[in-house]
């Protein structure tokens, strides 16, 4: 991915433009990491703090504050850094903490630690989330792989002005959003790990009951809040993406007891741990 767009040059692009923020970004990750591509980005969602335990040793960390674009997360059971690490030969960009729609952010913003991945090298992005089970099976505390998305967000961060150039145009094939190659090796890493189909809500609010079961109705077997915006941003810029999704609750409906944030971190934080695991069993057989 370091080699996709050789040909770009910053000063061609606007300091306000997305694309350009991120290449700004990428450029001072760079700088503060001590230079050189990196390989893979994880990008760490709620409660999954626990999972940096097993990926990689530690080399630098940066706030994501300290670098161009970067937004405050508004979430409890969200960091704030962006770590460098080294799992066998693969440098490791790992984002703890992500921005959401629903913070009041824009789609650019939602996307730029993606963005900002791909143009520092990476061409592997791993994205997780905790979502909710609409599918009956799951339990609390299992981990899903994401075979394929529903976007009921109603938002793209490709909406609006074209990429500027040399970046792709904007009408991106989402059939494999999901690697089937990175799919496989979760399976080999995690041969209990099964797949599913991750909807995308707006929120912050969870669904009601009747949204859940019209979720299942259209093939979904889990809920949540983020996710799907990344997956496509970073398939427009060319990277295989992973998802994997933590089973933090029962979807609205499912046992009768009201949702609640807190039990989220709690279920996350007890699992993440098992996750980092499967993660780095994926990094190493790249």
């Amino acid at each position: 991915m370091s080699d996709m767009y050789p040909n770009v040059e910053r000063r061609r692009i606007a300091h306000s433009e997305p694309f350009g923020i991120a290449e700004q970004a990428a450029a001072d990750i760079a700088l503060k990491m001590g230079g050189g591509p990196h390989h893979v980005a994880v990008i760490l969602g709620s409660g999954w703090g626990e999972a940096t335990q097993h990926l990689g040793d530690l080399r630098r960390e940066v706030m994501l504050l300290d670098l161009p674009g970067f937004a405050a997360s508004t979430v409890p059971g969200h960091g704030g850094s962006v770590r460098s690490t080294v799992i066998g030969d693969k440098r490791v960009l790992t984002f703890e903490g992500r921005a959401h729609l629903y913070e009041g952010n824009s789609t650019a913003q939602v996307v730029h630690a993606v963005r900002t991945a791909v143009m520092s090298g990476c061409d592997v992005v791993v994205l997780t989330n905790a979502a909710g089970a609409v599918n009956l099976d799951y339990e609390v505390g299992q981990g899903v792989v994401i075979s394929d998305h529903l976007n009921l967000t109603g938002h793209s961060p490709l909406w609006g002005a074209p990429p500027p150039r040399p970046y792709a145009q904007r009408f991106v094939d989402l059939t494999d959003a999901y690697s089937p190659r990175l799919r496989a090796l979760a399976k080999e890493a995690a041969p209990d790990v099964v797949e599913g189909v991750y909807a995308a809500m707006h929120g912050p609010h969870y669904e009601t009951p009747a949204e859940i079961e019209v979720l299942r109705t259209m093939g979904a077997d889990l809920v949540g809040m983020s996710t799907v915006l990344e997956t496509i941003a970073a398939r427009h810029l060319g990277a295989e993406v992973l998802g994997l999704s933590l089973v933090t609750n029962a979807a609205a409906g499912v046992t009768g007891r009201p949702l609640d944030h807190n039990e989220v971190l709690d279920a996350s934080s007890e699992a993440a741990e098992r996750m980092g695991e499967l993660i780095s069993g994926v990094i190493e057989r790249l």
